[in-house]
């Protein structure tokens, strides 16, 4: 087996190279031009005038050499994130921002998601990255640190996804593109402008048969957008978006020794008496159903400097899930089955107003607004088999084992202030967030696990930036964090018995130091310094198939530094380097986990390098990419078997042509080249120590995209 095991060594190598290996500004504008961010502000900012560590990944990053099948494809690029692609569309991504998010093993937490304006994440805190639709992305902001507070429930930081609005003549366009293991996917999309009003829509198919055993998926998604201009001083918005995918296969994790054996392979399962033996995800035919649909308007209105914004959304999601529970497991009365169920109804409001007003010499902006959010879920839990005189069937619906109605209700009012006076931005911000959960048993045979808990905290934040120069600025900030327990994470006790309205919120205090530079107008440079300690730090207590329970830890400290750099070089050449340090610990022991142990699901060291080359008329580029992280625990004792550390280098190359009223635009992408075989992300606490969830090898990716302007 060719098998990539790197870890601080390979990093600060490449570390050494990085200054050669990386693209050109993620805004994709010269270093030297302002970048306008909304993440952190909520309003137009230059990015270098905000005391707070953004990035941004333009259009042409996310859409231009990508399927834009997964938010992972262009967010590697970002440093402090960790984002992997589980080769698991049954349970989305796994996305961490300084190590906050990394224990999820379900969708995204710890990290807010947003797009549009809208929430993609619920109110507990939890979301899902698959809706966001990137056929249409214009630009993603993520937002890591103590600013990350200002959006509520959350500790790590925000994800903002913006799309593209309809302008100007009529054009059509379709991409078709296709991949190594069966991947394909096909999108048509329209925009505009009619009578005054831009419009959008946009429809995709992707399917893939899987690179690990039982992987098998397949995707729809649809979107549309219109933009209407009422008078020349408001604008309304008006956004809705599918996603449907059915009977997606889980290949679960797998042991270390099955990784070894092969690891695309699943794990067999010891008790299977039928030869040959079947993998668990075979004979429990683990898959997960999901249909989600959102709609949602936004309307501001302009009084000179002043803004009045109002935003009203809504949506429902249902979920099936089968899981790989033994017939002998789920036998407890108190056990909720091997069967997933759930309808959810979801909705909320956010209205602001920012007022200017000139202050000692300054220009002081606040907003003061108020959030609610609600979800409602209708949720059942059901045996996976059915034992009858032919014998017991596994990875079908079988008796009710929970019933129940679980409602979320989340009211954050906040306040935030900036100030601008000569070579000072004073930002100061203030969030109350309050989390009720509600829940009402209706399957009253083993016990009732009906009851309600509230969580509420004041969040502050403060940064201070300073200008040193044109080309310099200086910031530090600082905030208390909040982080509630999610619903799924509340849903299961150790053991799997009812409701843990035991657990508490995580409480974090976040501290920051960095620096902006730009020199001259072709080279950008970002560094961030930060701590961040966390008390009550939820962690898994334990894993088992898939159904995960957690508790609340003692202390936790994180450290660490970030550093990305853009250049222009000569001849059509560009460099980019975004590399992160994080030391993420147990300060206090707890159970058999000593102080000093590793946060698991954390890498110590992350990088993205790129060397691109673009021809000068933009016909032709080309690009060689470098991603790295050093190894990884999977459980909190550290006395497992780590994923080791890895590298991998991409290759991608790209072309357009214009004919009259065509335009056409060719990639060609080859991912992991000397085909290493490493992990890929790991599945934390997991009780039958499967932690592990393999990487591809070496995978092609092609695609074609035309487009017509009318």
């Amino acid at each position: 087996m060719n098998r990539a095991v790197c870890g601080m060594n390979t990093i600060a190598m490449l570390c050494a190279a990085g200054a050669a290996a990386a693209e050109a500004s993620p805004s994709g504008e010269a270093p030297g031009i302002p970048v306008v961010i909304v993440t952190g502000s909520r309003v137009e900012h230059d990015i270098s005038n905000f005391p707070a560590a953004i990035d941004v990944i333009d259009a042409r990053q996310i859409r231009d050499t990508q399927m834009r099948v997964n938010a992972s494809e262009s967010l590697v690029a970002v440093p402090g994130l960790v984002i992997q692609n589980r080769q698991n569309y049954a349970q989305d991504l796994q996305i961490s921002s300084r190590g906050f998010g990394a224990r999820s093993t379900f969708g995204v937490r710890g990290v807010r998601l947003i797009a549009d304006g809208i929430p993609a994440t619920m109110p507990d805190g939890q979301g899902q990255a698959a809706t966001f639709n990137l056929d249409m992305a214009e630009r993603i902001e993520v937002l890591r640190g103590p600013f990350s507070v200002v959006y509520g429930n959350h500790s790590g930081g925000v994800v903002q996804l913006f799309t593209r609005e309809g302008h100007g003549s009529p054009t059509a366009e379709t991409t078709v593109s296709g991949g190594s293991d069966g991947m394909w996917k096909v999108d048509l999309n329209a925009q505009g402008e009619t009578y005054g009003m831009g419009y959008v829509v946009d429809a995709s198919r992707f399917g893939t048969e899987g690179y690990r055993a039982h992987s098998a998926a397949r995707r729809d998604q649809g979107f549309t957008k219109l933009n209407f201009k009422p008078d020349a001083d408001s604008k309304l918005t008006v956004s809705a978006s599918n996603l449907s995918q059915h009977d997606t296969q889980d290949p679960l994790g797998v042991t270390w020794a099955s990784f070894e054996r092969d690891p695309r392979a699943g794990e067999i399962d010891a008790t299977d008496t039928q030869p040959p033996k079947r993998t668990l995800a075979e004979r429990y035919d683990t898959r997960k159903s999901i249909d989600h649909q959102q709609a949602g308007a936004i309307y501001e209105r302009r009084f000179g400097e002043d803004r009045l914004r109002a935003m009203v959304y809504g949506g429902n999601r249902s979920v099936i899930q089968y899981q790989s529970f033994s017939r002998a497991f789920q036998a407890p009365p108190t056990h909720s089955g091997g069967v997933v169920d759930f309808d959810r109804d979801f909705y909320g409001a956010d209205l602001n107003w920012l007022f200017v007003r000139p202050l000692a010499g300054g220009k002081l902006s606040t907003t003061i607004g108020i959030d609610v959010d609600r979800s409602l879920d209708d949720r059942k839990g059901y045996e996976n088999f059915i034992a009858d005189q032919s014998g017991v069937r596994f990875g079908v619906k079988g008796a009710l084992r929970r019933d129940e109605t679980d409602v979320l209700t989340s009211v954050d009012p906040y306040l935030q202030s900036e100030w601008q006076g000569g070579p000072w931005v004073i930002t100061a911000g203030l969030r109350h967030s309050r989390l009720k959960v509600e829940v009402s048993d209706r399957f009253l045979s083993n016990g009732n696990d009906s009851g309600r808990i509230d969580y509420r905290r004041t969040t502050p934040v403060l940064g201070v930036l300073y200008k040193v120069d044109r080309g310099l600025n200086l910031y530090a900030s600082a905030a208390r964090g909040f982080e509630t327990p999610t619903l799924n994470e509340l849903f299961y006790s150790s053991g799997g018995a009812g409701f843990n309205f035991r657990l508490a919120p995580a409480r974090s205090r976040h501290l920051e130091l960095g620096a902006k530079a730009v020199l001259g107008s072709d080279t950008r440079i970002d560094a961030a310094l930060f701590q961040v300690r966390t008390d009550d730090e939820l962690v898994v207590d334990s894993s088992v198939a898939g159904r995960t329970s957690y508790r609340n830890a003692a202390q936790t400290l994180r450290r660490g530094a970030e550093v990305s750099l853009d250049t222009s070089l000569a001849a059509g050449w560009s460099a980019r380097l975004a590399l992160s340090m994080l030391r993420a610990t147990y300060e206090t022991g707890f159970g058999a986990v000593q102080p000093g142990s590793r946060l698991p699901g954390v890498p110590r060291a992350s990088l993205y390098g790129e060397l691109a080359w673009k021809e000068a008329g933009g016909r032709f580029g080309a690009a060689l990419e470098t991603v790295a992280n050093a190894k990884v625990f999977a459980e909190d004792t550290n006395t497992e078997r780590p994923a080791p550390g890895y590298a991998v280098l991409n290759l991608r190359v790209q072309a357009r042509q214009e004919v009259e009223r065509w335009r056409f635009k060719q990639f060609l992408r080859l991912n992991n080249l000397f085909d290493r075989q490493y992990v890929g992300s790991v599945i934390v606490g997991d009780a039958n120590k499967r932690y592990y969830e393999a990487a591809p090898g070496r995978l092609w990716a092609a695609g074609l995209t035309a487009e017509y302007r009318f």
